[in-house]
């Protein structure tokens, strides 16, 4: 294959790899020696990812907090018919991250914005998650004000589509509580360091996933989640005494096939069903008396 030309004026949003640093593609590292400027989120993280692929280039830094004075110098250099290259610390920039303000500035200005596509969290998390993806919402890091995450979580529970969110080691227990009481206790999969050595996956229902990083001494490497969308209502739904019949079938068809334990069933079907786990375990532990 030939070397990528770069285009003068031209800005180039790359991709960066979210863990294993060989995760970026020839036309990402051709691109990332031929621009006149790299801006990167973080100068010294983008330094380790261009030494490993012996390329050199001059950087300078472009985060949220200077990334609005950044972008007048950026695009002063774009209108002179200079190349730069935006990355951000992991994946898809102004994914999550910065730089969209940058590119509205270039469009502004006129300035073409050209998308080097490569890794996302999200998207490895969706393909590893084994869950529907024809749909999905992405809702990146929830705010950090524990009122705003409340009410951002509520207008969330509703949708019918797969969620996807970031979070970091410091604060998944207690999101994955707030979750767990807005939303109830869903199906999901937490992907942790993943594309890394120590990649790790964990599924069931939420309340074990919090279970499982609460026995642990730290939780460590950002952590993105998809959860199963708000299952859909049906007019036997709406009957208590009809919810309940379907609940306790779902739960016969688990014990018959036999591959899990009663509260590994309990958790599946409650977050199926959005009911409490321990009201879905005592139907269990009903069908099983009746059984044996």
């Amino acid at each position: 294959m030939g070397k990528t030309q770069t285009s003068p004026g031209t800005l180039y949003m790359v991709a960066t790899p979210i863990g294993n640093m060989d995760d970026i593609s020839s036309r990402a590292l051709d691109i990332l020696g031929r621009v006149d400027w790299i801006a990167a989120e973080d100068t010294r993280r983008t330094a380790r990812l261009l030494s490993r692929h012996q390329i050199r280039g001059r950087t300078l830094s472009c985060h949220e907090h200077n990334e609005k004075e950044r972008s007048v110098f950026l695009i002063q250099e774009l209108l002179a018919g200079r190349s730069v290259a935006y990355v951000s610390d992991a994946g898809s920039p102004a994914v999550s991250d910065p730089g969209a303000r940058l590119v509205k500035e270039a469009a502004d200005n006129g300035i073409d914005a050209s998308p080097i596509p490569g890794p996302s969290a999200a998207i490895a998390i969706l393909t590893a998650s084994g869950m529907s993806a024809d749909s999905f919402m992405f809702a990146g890091f929830c705010p950090r004000k524990k009122s705003r995450r409340e009410k951002r979580l509520k207008a969330l529970a509703e949708g019918r589509d797969t969620l996807v969110f970031y979070e970091s080691p410091k604060r998944i227990l207690p999101f994955l509580d707030e979750m767990i009481a807005v939303m109830g206790d869903r199906e999901a999969v937490l992907g942790r360091e993943m594309t890394k050595l120590h990649e790790e996956f964990i599924r069931g229902a939420l309340s074990h996933i919090r279970d499982e990083l609460a026995g642990r001494p730290s939780v460590k490497g950002e952590c993105a989640l998809a959860v199963s969308g708000s299952p859909p209502e049906n007019e036997d739904e709406k009957d208590p005494e009809a919810l309940m019949a379907a609940v306790r079938d779902a739960l016969g068809e688990a014990f018959e096939k036999g591959d899990m334990t009663p509260s590994q069933i309990s958790r599946k079907i409650a977050a199926r069903f959005g009911l409490p786990r321990s009201e879905v375990y005592g139907e269990a532990m009903k069908i099983r008396r009746e059984k044996s």
